[in-house]
């Protein structure tokens, strides 16, 4: 048990002493994604919602074949801070989505921060109008707006 011991307060020394400058980053998870930047304008999201939308329309029935080429005009709609009842943080977007047919379509889109795979990451989720055809976001997007 003394071993132990001894182990447990070495360690709690190690990590104590080696953080340090870490604390007050770490204090406030939020403010590293809060306004820093207009997420929905941010090519990593952008790039996500494109690679999202081509398995989409590869896989699912009677969707025409057609890719993402560019966003353009896009902005937040609504914001929702964590809180102590809604712990996730969550931006909805609205862009125009210009397709490879030369169409542009309304595109909504969600991003939560911290809810990537295994809590690693962001989340995004994308409704193209006219493209919902199993209603995931129901009808015309709405889930999203």
């Amino acid at each position: 048990m003394a071993r132990f011991k001894a182990l447990a307060a070495s360690l709690a020394a190690i990590f104590a002493t080696a953080f340090i400058p870490m604390q007050a980053q770490a204090a406030d998870p939020v403010g590293a994604y809060g306004a820093t930047g207009d997420v929905c304008a941010d090519a990593g999201v952008q790039s996500t919602i494109q690679k999202r939308f081509r398995y989409q329309v590869t896989h699912v029935p009677n969707l025409p074949n057609v890719d993402i080429v560019d966003f353009h005009g896009a902005y937040q709609t609504r914001y929702n801070p964590s809180s102590a009842d809604s712990p996730i943080e969550r931006r909805y977007c609205r862009a125009t989505a210009r397709l490879s047919d030369g169409r542009d379509r309304a595109i909504w889109y969600l991003v939560e921060y911290g809810q990537g795979f295994a809590g690693l990451g962001n989340n995004v989720e994308f409704c193209v109008s006219g493209f919902d055809r199993w209603n995931v976001y129901d009808g015309g997007c709405r889930v999203l707006r």
